[in-house]
């Protein structure tokens, strides 16, 4: 089976983050991904700069692949939405429930990610490859981690064709939970979401915040560096590398990297790689 390959993006707010962002999309196709992701904030509240940042993917001749959040939204303006996809001639879309927004208490006319999967299948039929999100180390939500497999495989019966997880650090997390996700009968191909490390403050912050275990011995010694980029950098480097070798040694089938918008660190594990 053929590896899948992806680079995932945030839709940037300001001029300067547009070029940045081209300057990274130029880097990252010389690795001729299998698609280009990007985010959409929570509620919606990025949904025009998502959108333009797909259109542009497109015209430059690559696969995007807008996330669609289900929070706060209505089943109108998510069909509005998958139309004005399917216009561009879009056919990924990575289904999410998406963060709830502080002081939000309504939902939206969807509770749960499979809902809109099912949603998008059945007003779409086969149009869309549609991603879904997993979580190895489990979602911080979840009640349980009994709940969150039936959550899961909710999802994939709903009609998800591939799935995409949370960053993690500990390959055996991984390895664990497509064992205990193919014994309850999914198959599809679930692709390790990568996190590069260059900043330990701003790795510690999204950790915490999405229930990613940073190792003991690895938080550590990121934290002994203090203001020491280079060697943050370079730990990073050394730990990442190593991950995604197993991780394709152990037959995940492929990578999909959370670039934070930059090129560097992922085109050096890249070509460390040997990809």
């Amino acid at each position: 089976m053929s590896q899948t390959f992806s680079f995932e993006f945030f839709p940037p707010k300001t001029p300067e983050g547009v070029e940045k962002l081209r300057n990274t999309r130029r880097q990252l196709a010389q690795f001729k991904p299998a698609f280009f992701s990007v985010t959409f904030g929570a509620g919606g509240t990025t949904q025009e700069g998502t959108l333009a940042a797909v259109r542009e993917i497109q015209a430059e001749g690559f696969a995007a692949a807008p996330h669609l959040s289900c929070v706060g939204a209505t089943r109108a303006n998510v069909a509005e939405l998958l139309q004005i996809y399917r216009n561009e001639n879009i056919h990924r879309i990575v289904a999410l429930r998406g963060d709830i927004p502080s002081g939000m208490v309504e939902f939206g006319e969807f509770r749960y990610a499979n809902e809109l999967v099912e949603f998008i299948r059945r007003e779409h039929g086969d149009w869309f490859h549609i991603e879904v999100a997993a979580y190895p180390e489990y979602h911080p939500q979840a009640r349980s981690a009994h709940d969150d497999l039936a959550n899961f495989v909710r999802k994939a019966q709903a009609g998800a064709n591939s799935a995409i997880t949370q960053y993690f650090f500990n390959p055996d997390a991984y390895f664990a939970f497509v064992d205990e996700v193919r014994a309850r009968g999914v198959t599809l191909p679930i692709v390790p979401g990568i996190m590069p490390i260059n900043n330990f403050s701003q790795l510690a912050r999204f950790s915490d915040s999405c229930g990613a275990e940073i190792p003991r011995w690895l938080r550590l010694k990121l934290q002994s560096y203090g203001d020491d980029t280079a060697s943050i950098k370079a730990l990073g480097l050394d730990v990442i590398t190593d991950l995604c070798r197993k991780l394709l040694e152990g037959g995940a089938p492929g990578l999909h990297f959370y670039t934070l918008n930059a090129a560097g660190n992922v085109s050096t594990i890249w070509q460390r790689l040997g990809l």
